[in-house]
């Protein structure tokens, strides 16, 4: 479930069938650059910086160099920074009587929501044009946007399978 897309999956643990889940699910971010492509695109912003900055160092220009150093340490932060972003992460677990929705922040800070199932429905914001924009657990008066990270199709999957589940639970299977 590391994939970097929502990940379903049908739980078939021991215990009490209240406690099973029916439904799981590990959204996180998707990171279109690994590691490794993160190293080579360096290397190589790192070589066209030295490469558009030797003119200017022949001639004299020294000032010029170290801007075209500040754009290339500028670059390297902003990846950075969205790398770190992208440890966030959502977890979905559904139960026959609750459904737990923890959201993790990049810095590791958890926060829960609890719902009753009964009382818990999915709302959909769609965009003709885009597709589905919003997904959100609604129950008593809270309104939680989930999946905020996956791209509209994604989306809407989680949607689809997460639907069936849930008015399973309100069915009693």
């Amino acid at each position: 479930m590391d994939s970097g897309k929502a990940a379903y999956a049908d739980s078939g643990a021991d215990g009490d069938r209240a406690d099973r889940p029916v439904f799981e699910a590990v959204i996180r971010p998707h990171r279109s650059l690994g590691p490794q492509g993160f190293r080579i695109v360096m290397i190589l912003l790192c070589l066209a910086s030295i490469v558009a900055s030797l003119p200017f160092a022949v001639l004299g220009f020294w000032p010029v160099v170290g801007f075209f150093g500040l754009d290339f340490l500028g670059l390297y932060l902003a990846f950075r920074i969205n790398y770190r972003q992208g440890q966030s992460f959502e977890v979905l677990v559904l139960t026959p009587i609750r459904l737990l929705l923890t959201k993790v922040s990049h810095r590791g800070e958890a926060r829960q929501w609890l719902f009753n199932p009964l009382w818990t429905r999915l709302d959909r914001r769609e965009d003709d044009e885009f597709g589905l924009q919003e997904l959100a657990l609604v129950s008593r008066g809270q309104h939680v946007v989930i999946a905020h990270d996956l791209s509209p199709p994604e989306r809407e999957s989680l949607a689809a399978a997460f639907g069936r589940a849930l008015s399973d639970v309100k069915r009693g299977f």
